[in-house]
């Protein structure tokens, strides 16, 4: 049993959990019960912000780590968003790994310096304390090459890593394998479609364990639509928004990454206030539901032909687990591939769930994701000395 602190250090703010009691057996952690026990959490906002929280990442880590007792620490896990193609599994961290990942940087401008701001802040702060990068990249190196290949120049693809990685690694993996448990069967033999329904969103199918399609390509901009983020675009558009409009590179960027989806679409990156205004009758907050709903249908169906037998679907992380008339659209028609959804069960019911009839040949869930638990299960896996052979 281990002591981890999780550290997910973002641009602007810096969640932390800190759990007892993790076992690197168990192959479905699940908090509290007969799981590991949640000792602290919280989660510092405003970072650097002019009247917000602390001043910089250093000093909002020295200010956790001041308020959390520490005493039988095993290690820190950080939540590193991109590992490219050399980290396809949790790593420690030493000088020649951090180095690894400042490397990546142009792959995840928006994210991968802050989770080495937290690394480098933590790594200093407790000097004895092995750290564990986990990637939100590495559950995704299973992806078949036809599943990461983009069909551009092989060379020039290979010369700038251009290739499908793949996000929300973490959230899939303990989804997916929570499904299974709760369909009460090996995760081996379980094939999923988990849906990640965040302000980030991701589908992800999931063949025995090994993810074989997700939609977020080289970086967490392409597939469904998000809260700020346009999704599948014709590239064509970018050199439209170039060639003609006269826009920069970072304008177009700054464009598709935090003024597009939901934001774009009706002037709310919040899918709750899309939907409050859906109700009053607002034609352009019907139009981005509409839009929404059925990028995801797009995308169960075509999972559901890759996979050939699917055991079940999952919603998960905020729209996922709280909007129920965003399940209730995207699966919408698909009642001829045996996936149907129950209203009462997706209306007036909460927790970890079943949402379909019992008699739907494709079971739907509504499962919590646990990103924090799913980074201190790996970074025990990797702490604890196995037996050789």
């Amino acid at each position: 049993m281990s002591r981890i602190l999780v550290v997910n250090s973002g641009s602007s703010s810096l969640k932390y959990r800190l759990y007892d009691g993790v076992d690197a057996d168990d192959e479905t952690p699940v908090a509290g019960g007969d799981g590991p026990v949640v000792l602290a959490q919280g989660t510092v906002e405003r970072i650097g912000e002019p009247g917000g929280g602390p001043a910089n990442h250093e000093s909002a880590v020295r200010q956790v780590l001041d308020r959390i007792d520490l005493t039988g620490l095993t290690g820190v896990g950080h939540r590193v968003v991109h590992g490219g193609q050399r980290f396809a599994e949790p790593t420690l961290v030493d000088d020649e790994v951090f180095g690894e990942i400042t490397d990546l940087v142009p792959l995840a401008p928006l994210h991968n310096p802050a989770n080495l701001t937290g690394i480098a802040v933590t790594r200093q702060l407790l000097p004895g304390v092995p750290q564990v990068a986990v990637f939100d990249t590495a559950f995704h190196r299973t992806l078949p090459e036809a599943a990461a290949t983009y069909a551009i120049d092989t060379e020039t693809a290979h010369r700038y890593g251009i290739r499908r990685y793949g996000f929300h690694g973490t959230s899939h993996a303990y989804v997916s394998r929570r499904t299974a448990m709760l369909l009460g069967r090996p995760y081996g033999q379980v094939n999923t479609i988990t849906l990640h329904l965040g302000n980030g969103a991701s589908a992800c199918a999931v063949a025995g364990g090994r993810s074989v399609a997700t939609s977020m390509g080289m970086a967490p901009l392409e597939g469904l639509v998000m809260g700020t983020r346009s999704g599948d675009l014709d590239p064509t558009v970018v050199l439209q928004l170039q060639r003609v409009a006269g826009l920069s590179v970072d304008e177009i960027d700054d464009l598709l990454n935090h003024r597009s989806g939901l934001l774009g679409l009706t002037g709310a990156n919040d899918m709750r206030e899309v939907l409050r205004r859906r109700a009053a009758g607002d034609p352009a907050a019907e139009l981005a539901f509409q839009v929404y709903c059925q990028r995801i249908r797009f995308y169960v169906g075509g999972y559901y032909a890759l996979l050939g037998r699917l055991d079940a679907i999952t919603f998960t992380a905020g729209v996922g687990e709280h909007a129920a008339p965003v399940r209730a659209a995207a699966l919408e028609n698909l009642t001829h591939l045996g996936i149907t959804i129950d209203p009462d069960r997706n209306n007036n019911q909460s927790g970890d769930r079943p949402i379909s009839p019992d008699t739907s040949p494709t079971p739907v869930y509504v499962i919590a994701t646990n990103e924090e638990l799913e980074i201190a299960h790996q970074t025990t896996r990797l702490l604890t000395p196995r037996p050789p052979g």
